[in-house]
């Protein structure tokens, strides 16, 4: 018999699937952006692939956010939620298995985006524990994510609105050092950009790319991503049990 956590996970790939935005928007829409600020914009920015790349992969894991939030706003105001009680699923597979979707989704498209900066000339100096890192940030940074955006869209009055509570995941990383280191930003956005989630997490996916991790990064990023999650588990949880 299998698990319904495997069940829920394959009713959200099947989702997937059948709605090219959400494949677009989760795997080529980092790619395209990746293309756009390395290889067509790269003079006008002064920005080289082995520096973007480390942004571009916290990029690709928040892009897909907003179909996650939706998807799960959906199943709560369109009464799915219901049917799976009348069949006796478990309502935590229903969000472990959001949660995984999403995290399956977010490595297909660092990897996408991995393949494209090797097909620019990235050449980091990551040993195979350094990549073992990266892997293993990545992962935990879907993660949490995930679990916070569940949690957005659980909160939100309509897939509609959903779709936007994750707004702010995806634009903070064009308000870190994803693309632009922050000593050339102005006053105010520099301090803004270094005190942010996600640029220490960046720089740590940037330390390990290069081979040499920062305690002083890995530590705040590793902070950031267990609150993240945290928050978002129990944020999630909470609201779920209200609404279902």
């Amino acid at each position: 018999m299998k698990s319904p956590s495997i069940v829920m996970l394959r009713r959200n790939f099947k989702h997937i699937a059948r709605n090219p935005t959400t494949v677009f928007n989760a795997v080529l829409m980092p790619v395209v952006v990746m293309l756009m600020f390395v290889y067509v914009f790269g003079d006008a920015f002064s920005v080289g692939v082995d520096y973007a790349t480390p942004g571009l992969l916290l990029l690709a894991v928040c892009y897909g956010l907003g179909s996650v939030a939706v998807s799960v706003n959906s199943d709560v105001t369109k009464g799915i939620i219901n049917r799976f009680k009348v069949m006796d699923v478990p309502r935590s597979a229903v969000l472990t298995g959001h949660v995984i979707a999403s995290v399956l989704t977010n490595m297909l498209a660092v990897a996408a985006i991995v393949g494209v900066a090797f097909a620019l000339g990235f050449s980091p100096s990551a040993s195979l524990l350094d990549w073992l890192g990266v892997v293993g940030l990545v992962v935990l940074l879907s993660f949490a994510a995930g679990w916070l955006t569940i949690a957005m869209g659980l909160a939100a009055k309509s897939p509609e609105t959903a779709g936007l509570a994750s707004l702010p995941l995806v634009m903070l990383p064009f308000f870190s050092s994803a693309i632009s280191p922050t000593d050339k930003m102005g006053p105010g956005v520099r301090e803004f950009a270094e005190y942010q989630p996600f640029t220490p997490i960046i720089e740590t996916l940037r330390g390990l790319l290069n081979g040499a991790p920062s305690a002083g990064d890995v530590i705040p990023a590793l902070a950031w991503c267990v609150g993240f999650a945290l928050v978002g588990y129990l944020w999630a949880s909470s609201t779920f049990k209200k609404r279902a």
